[in-house]
């Protein structure tokens, strides 16, 4: 499991995910923040410092934000 960024996060990228990861996974693409899924480590940090509820355990991404899940992993690279 890996953590996903998805659409609330487009126009805020407010950075406070960056700031509590331990591993440092989370990137800046050029709409929204983004999680490398191979770097994660599924510790959940990121999640409760997020503004705008932006950010889901990949299996609890909500229907209508599914698409987010590849969106990360191809901006990472993965």
């Amino acid at each position: 499991m890996a953590y996903i960024i998805t659409e609330p996060c487009i126009g805020t990228k407010d950075a406070s995910c960056v700031e509590v990861c331990p591993v440092d996974c989370i990137y800046e693409g050029g709409d929204q923040y983004y999680i490398h899924p191979d770097e994660c480590i599924d510790c959940g940090a990121c999640e409760p410092e997020c503004p705008v509820q932006a950010i889901f355990p990949d299996t609890d991404v909500p229907p209508e934000w599914t698409d987010y899940i590849e969106k990360n992993r191809v901006l990472s690279g993965a």
